[in-house]
């Protein structure tokens, strides 16, 4: 017997260390005809469920294959940062995807896999979350989300990408050093929130769209790309010093800057910083 979604509090741990909410994915996979998520691998603790999914595509897994992990102890985002959170506060996972993508291609589909954790959550919420580029998704302009998209490189080409997503599902209190920028699903959600369902809702916008940009290029979804934009009109910063106004997202993926020059840059990669 199926065990009921999850609340708004964070329930208690099944006996292997998974909780029970997420018993129901592989069957929710199934009934929607998905190719993602299939096979499923659910881990109370692992390092990363990044380099889990990098491994098994190197070891012949299949397109579509899933690493799902109550807790990351080397969970990691862009640069390095840890991501770090308690049983069943989060959903942290992995989709292996065997699609080619030019090497050039590779970066902006962070954004992409960010729309589909975005209108996830949008379901979930009623609310309206926002991209801030190049992969964090916000909630009332603090960071909900977390994309990182890594590819198996060969030659000029990545012949299969690993997507790692994180989301703050329950968390409603967080380290001083993030408390000023983070939130949670569960501190904009109306409703009981179910997190097999936030998942499978993931998967589903990822099978959309990532092939799909993947083969054709950003342009496929570039006018979704700019309805979420969090940073349009915003005052940014990049680490190497080059600042201006954020001019939106162009078909390429990059973000568009105008210095006070007035010339225009095209940030392809790097930190962002929005300035006061």
């Amino acid at each position: 017997m199926l065990q009921p979604p999850a609340k708004l509090r964070r329930p208690g741990l099944g006996p292997r260390g998974v909780l029970p909410d997420l018993a129901s994915l592989t069957e929710r996979i199934a009934a929607r005809g998905m190719t993602l998520g299939a096979p499923l691998e659910l881990l109370a603790e692992t390092t990363s469920t990044n380099d889990l999914a990098k491994d098994a595509a190197r070891s012949g897994a299949p397109h579509g294959a899933t690493f799902v992990a109550e807790r990351q102890t080397a969970g990691r985002g862009r640069q390095g940062r840890v991501w770090l959170g308690e049983p069943g506060e989060s959903l942290l996972f992995t989709v292996l995807l065997r699609v080619p993508c030019a090497l050039s291609r590779l970066p902006p589909l962070a954004l992409v896999a960010g729309l589909a954790v975005r209108d996830a959550i949008a379901k979930a919420t009623a609310t309206e979350p926002q991209l801030k580029w190049p992969n964090d998704v916000l909630l009332g302009q603090r960071k909900v989300a977390g994309v990182l998209v890594e590819g198996i490189v060969q030659g000029e080409r990545a012949t299969a990408i690993v997507v790692g997503v994180g989301i703050n599902v329950h968390a409603r209190v967080f380290p001083e050093a993030i408390a000023e920028v983070a939130t949670s699903v569960a501190l904009h959600a109306e409703r009981p929130l179910d997190r097999a369902e936030l998942l499978a809702d993931v998967l589903a916008g990822l099978d959309r769209d990532v092939g799909l940009v993947a083969a054709r290029g950003v342009g496929m979804v570039h006018a979704r790309l700019t309805r979420a934009d969090a940073l349009v009109g915003r005052a940014v910063r990049s680490d190497d010093g080059d600042a201006g106004t954020a001019d939106g997202i162009d078909v390429e993926g990059r973000l568009v800057v105008v210095r006070a020059d007035r010339t225009r840059a095209r940030w392809s990669s790097g930190e962002v910083h929005l300035e006061a």
